[in-house]
């Protein structure tokens, strides 16, 4: 083997690179994309192969063997209703079918945010180069054993693994490196559990969490089995009467299975007070603008900054998990709201989608719709595709007025600037942070609203006051005669408002 050294990458992911002569030192995930020393044998066996096959070959070959290191102890319970994350390992497998390796070693770079989130100390990055991931262990038994090896030299705790892994990769992947194992779904999960602060919010975390926990329970042996008692368990119980009964894996999923359902009865108790509060802004002709976008775009700062509000802002993945719903006057003194919604990503993991589906309801009905990207990120039009395909599956989301919103432009060169306006033309580049852009957004916003489609002249009595200062707060007011027999009001309302002026006006 050749020797090897290990070179810091820029996001503190340590990269294992081969010492070669004029060889550029990569920086970035681990990606060793060192030579493979062949045998005449093995030579002569490749002869002939295609030279994707033979690339293929050499990918797979790309994890060295560390000699000389003990195994760490066997793992023999593994709790996953909290995963307690500490020093990890993060491993995937691309396919260049698929991807890239740069949008390879992009995703490993946001499971390492979505770690640290969680609480976890990142200690490596691996990936690997393959057709397909290995159907027992993910990544195939010897590089199984080369990752092993990592664990031990760096006293890791936690494997996390950049794919959704069915339960039966997960549990081999543990047999084989001795230590726990988890995927990017839970690490997603757990971070929910930790930032969920209301009822509903926490409610939808652990829907989520059992949803995904029910077909990954792991069973401990029959001594936890429960056998039939009473006479059934006696030599003269019968045929069929002795047998194992219950076993503990049955009950916790049986367990569950009565928790899940609580929960969805619980969360669907709580739906009649969204619709009442949403209901109040429909009768009233509120305006409502959504945010949405990927996490940590910056959503909550432009919020703040669109409405002077002081909203959570926290620079972290899924800072905010509840809706928050914070109201604006326009120029003409026309009130609407913005409602920030919890930030999405990449392969969103379907039981949030189907928790939080409440949630994504206040998008649908939303009348216009500001999505607020990271302009700084390396590659911001990934995201703005993630969060397109979330949008796609809201039943109405498609027919409501978008606008595209590049958020960070003090982090931005001017370099930066030209590509993305060349590309989303139509775009806003804004800074929550120094505030650049955020008067001309806002005053785009105003201009996108829907106007109230009702004209109304009507004489009111000098009582209804209140009635012309909601008028004034939901709708258009041209002008106020205020006369001697009365208040001669000329505005455009929407059709609640519209029935109320005809109601207390006077003839």
């Amino acid at each position: 083997m050749s020797e090897q050294s290990q070179q810091p990458a820029d996001d503190g992911v340590v990269v294992n690179q081969p010492i070669a002569p004029e060889a550029p030192v990569l920086t970035g995930v681990l990606a060793d994309q060192s030579d493979v020393l062949l045998d005449e044998t093995s030579a002569g066996a490749g002869y002939g192969e295609s030279s994707e096959a033979w690339e293929e070959r050499e990918s797979r070959n790309s994890l060295r063997h560390v000699q000389g290191l003990g195994e760490l102890q066997d793992v023999t319970e593994v709790e996953y209703r909290k995963v307690r994350l500490e020093r990890v390992v993060l491993v995937g497998v691309w396919s260049s079918r698929e991807t890239t390796q740069a949008q390879a070693e992009e995703s490993l770079r946001e499971l390492a945010a979505l770690a640290e989130t969680a609480g976890a100390v990142v200690c490596d990055g691996l990936l690997q180069h393959r057709s397909r991931p290995d159907a027992n262990t993910y990544v195939g038994s010897g590089k199984a054993r080369e990752i092993a090896d990592t664990v031990a030299v760096h006293e890791v705790d936690t494997i996390i693994v950049d794919a959704d892994l069915p339960p039966s990769q997960r549990r081999a992947l543990e047999d084989a490196t001795k230590v726990k194992v988890v995927d990017r779904t839970a690490v997603i999960l757990d971070i929910f559990a930790q930032h969920a602060t209301s009822r509903e919010g926490k409610a939808q975390v652990e829907l989520a969490q059992l949803q995904y926990m029910l077909p990954r329970l792991r069973g401990w042996g029959g001594s936890l089995s429960r056998q039939a008692g009473g006479r059934a368990a006696g030599a003269d119980g019968g045929i069929g009467s002795r047998g194992p009964g219950e076993t503990k894996i049955e009950m916790d999923r049986r367990v569950i299975r009565t928790r899940i359902a609580r929960l969805r009865r619980q969360i669907a108790e709580m739906a009649p007070a969204r619709d009442v509060k949403r209901g109040s802004r429909r009768r009233y002709g509120l305006p409502t603008v959504a945010v949405v976008g990927y996490t940590n775009a910056g959503k909550s700062s432009l919020t703040n900054r669109l409405t002077g509000s002081a909203e959570l802002v926290e620079n972290a993945l899924f800072a905010t998990l509840d809706t928050a719903v914070r109201r604006a006057r326009a120029k003409d003194g026309r009130l609407y709201a913005y409602v920030d919604t919890v930030g999405f990503v990449r392969r969103l993991p379907t039981q949030l989608v189907e928790a939080f589906k409440s949630t994504l309801e206040e998008v649908a009905d939303a009348d216009l719709i500001v999505h607020v990207v990271d302009g700084s990120h390396p590659d911001p039009f990934s995201q703005i595709d993630a969060v397109n395909e979330v949008l796609a599956d809201i039943e109405g989301a498609a027919d409501i007025p978008r606008l595209l919103v590049f958020n960070k432009a003090d982090r931005i060169d001017e370099a930066t600037r030209d590509r993305l306006l060349a590309l989303e033309p139509d775009a806003r580049l804004v800074s929550a942070a120094s505030g650049e852009g955020v008067d001309g957004l806002r005053a785009l916003v105003e201009s996108m609203l829907p106007a109230p489609n009702v004209h109304v002249e009507a004489l009111l009595p000098y009582s209804a006051g209140a009635l012309l200062s909601r008028v004034r707060e939901y709708g258009h007011v041209i002008a106020v005669d205020y006369r001697d027999d009365g208040m001669m009001v000329e505005a455009e309302v929407n059709d609640h408002l519209a029935a109320q002026i005809v109601e207390q006006s006077i003839g």
